[in-house]
């Protein structure tokens, strides 16, 4: 079964703007809310749509690959993952919901994935060749991130050292703050300074990560490059990012395209100039022309004007999602010598004599009067 277009499901395009997302977003929950007799499932859909869209990776991704490839890399858990609900919860509260994470515990199984302390995300860049788009390729790269100590795993604590329950927060790792403003109360949820989310505090500190759960390490990453991936793509590494006392996050590698020697590109289809003789223009001629496997033979018809549009079928590149190749076009560019010797002067001469002979009185009527 086909998923739906997250854009379609909150009614925006794709130039929208992330304002204009959050404004669809809150009226179509407002609709949907559960504890308003609203659709459960409909709710669900529109907030996965939401966390996709409101966030310029995911988006991105999602924009590239659309719905069934994007749906291939990003799990449920990923894509709610860092996903901003904050900005909602007043409305939730209207409805007289528990704290927000409780809410959405209920929907995607477990607590909402933005209270949890993933690591960060972080980018890299790796280049290929046209001939690598063509086929895919497999690079590697140094990569420089935090992962679990090894001495700790992740505890922060000296083995065999004692935990605390945190004073400040007491043990949930997170505070919570209340304001108020006339008859109306704000509350808000952030991440406790004491534990730092870890609900413990340690009695000693970790002697190989003084107490921060991660050491920083430069590792190999080996990276998969699809065949026929368009300038500027990411690339996304599960798990390869900071690491996080709830999990790492994630590695997005951007790849850029060496320019080529011969070939533009247009999507899939590639782009050639070729330099063709007068000669060879005028009586015809079969010419060899690079393709990104080789190369192809190309008839040059005769009476073959200038720029003339040639295509060779299946020699582009793949598409990314389909595998279809595209098709090489060749343009014929005559080349009209600069510098004629007098052989050469006496030569044209002599065709250009021939040539006013066969078009005698063309030029005279077409410019009569």
């Amino acid at each position: 079964m086909s998923k739906r277009d997250y854009y379609d499901i909150l009614g925006v395009s794709k130039t929208t703007a992330n304002d204009e997302i959050k404004k669809a977003y809150r009226k179509l929950a407002m609709k949907y809310h559960p504890d308003k007799g609203g659709d459960a499932e409909k709710f669900k859909e529109i907030s996965e749509a939401y966390a996709v869209l409101s966030d310029p990776h995911k988006r991105s991704q999602y924009d590239q690959f659309g719905p069934e490839g994007f749906s291939q890399q990003f799990s449920q858990e990923d894509i709610f993952r860092g996903a901003h609900f904050e900005d909602f919860e007043d409305l939730f509260r209207q409805f007289g919901a528990s704290p927000f994470e409780d809410l959405f515990g209920s929907f995607f199984g477990g607590g909402y994935r933005s209270r949890k302390q993933y690591g960060a995300d972080i980018g890299a860049e790796t280049t290929i060749t046209l001939e690598e788009v063509a086929k895919g390729a497999k690079k590697t790269i140094e990569v420089y991130h935090t992962r679990e100590c090894g001495r700790c795993h992740g505890s922060r604590a000296e083995p065999g050292s004692k935990l605390n329950v945190c004073g400040t927060c007491n043990g949930r790792g997170q505070v919570q703050h209340t304001r108020s403003a006339g008859f109306m109360r704000f509350v808000t949820v952030s991440t406790c300074s004491n534990c730092h989310g870890q609900g413990k505090t340690m009695e000693t500190p970790c002697k190989t990560c003084s107490g921060r759960g991660a050491v920083g390490v430069k590792e190999s990453v080996r990276i998969t490059i699809p065949p026929g991936i368009q300038d500027g793509m990411h690339i996304r590494l599960e798990n390869m990012g900071e690491a996080g006392p709830d999990g790492s996050g994630d590695l997005y590698v951007r790849v850029d395209i060496e320019p080529h020697k011969f070939f533009r590109r247009d999507n899939s289809d590639l782009y050639l100039d070729v330099p063709v003789s007068y000669t060879q223009a005028a009586l015809g001629d079969s010419i060899e022309i690079p393709t990104l496997t080789g190369k192809a033979k190309l008839k040059i018809p005769s009476g073959t004007p200038s720029h003339t549009l040639f295509r060779l079928h299946d020699e582009g590149l793949p598409h990314l999602r389909t595998g279809k190749k595209g098709d090489e076009y060749i343009r014929a560019i005559i080349q009209v010598p600069k510098k004629a010797n007098a052989h050469e002067k006496k030569l044209l001469k002599e065709l250009d004599t021939e040539y006013k002979k066969r078009k005698k009185g063309f030029f005279e009527n077409l410019f009569t009067f």
